[in-house]
């Protein structure tokens, strides 16, 4: 996950209270409603940004919650939110945690950012454990509004992707596909590493 200059580090401590962070709630809701934890579950959060999801499973169930991001301003607000918690500044597809680590992993409007979208895929696929889930919460756009983004976007800030494409990547990879929730604009795709992985 290499840097992008999309500026969130200036933006880092009114993330949450500004345009960004307030679009980004409905994705939230979807994560937070359809993440099923379990006490003691090892989640990590990638592109966890503020650290706001993490702080909030942590509310819902005592996990041993961990976040990796590009941006240091952005980690700093999330390891004060939660000081409790392994916040680590590392690329999405070579973090530094060992085979079948994780329960769970989350990726909430981060996915589109990162540029190598297939070593993510296989990263993901070796930190999980068998049966664990990968959650993807991103935007849905109807698919000439997201070819015309994706014309604009590439270069600058990402690539947004169906559920439908987000599926076929996923499987060619290993997971198994589990299935889709929608709430108008956010998307939360689910994904499970088999247990023959």
């Amino acid at each position: 996950m290499e840097k992008r200059d999309f500026k969130f580090d200036k933006r880092a401590d009114k993330y949450d209270d500004h345009f960004e962070g307030r679009m980004s709630r409905r994705f939230y809701e979807l994560l937070y409603r359809y993440t099923g934890l379990k006490k003691g579950d090892r989640v990590l959060d990638v592109g966890c940004g503020t650290g706001t999801i993490l702080k909030t499973f942590s509310e819902f169930e005592n996990i041993e919650g961990h976040g990796i991001d590009v941006e240091p301003q952005m980690l700093s607000v999330a390891r004060s939110k939660c000081p409790d918690m392994d916040i680590r500044e590392c690329s999405c597809e070579d973090t530094p945690y060992g085979d079948s680590y994780f329960d769970t992993l989350t990726a909430c409007m981060a996915y589109h950012h990162f540029p190598d979208k297939d070593a993510f895929a296989k990263e993901a696929l070796r930190l999980l454990k068998p049966n664990g889930r990968l959650y993807i919460a991103d935007p849905a756009f109807p698919h000439p509004v997201r070819k015309a983004l994706n014309l604009i976007c590439r270069n600058i800030n990402g690539e947004f992707f169906s559920s439908q494409e987000m599926r076929s990547r996923f499987e060619k990879q290993g997971f198994r596909y589990i299935g889709m929730q929608k709430d108008r604009y956010a998307q939360l795709v689910i994904f499970e590493k088999p247990c023959s992985n």
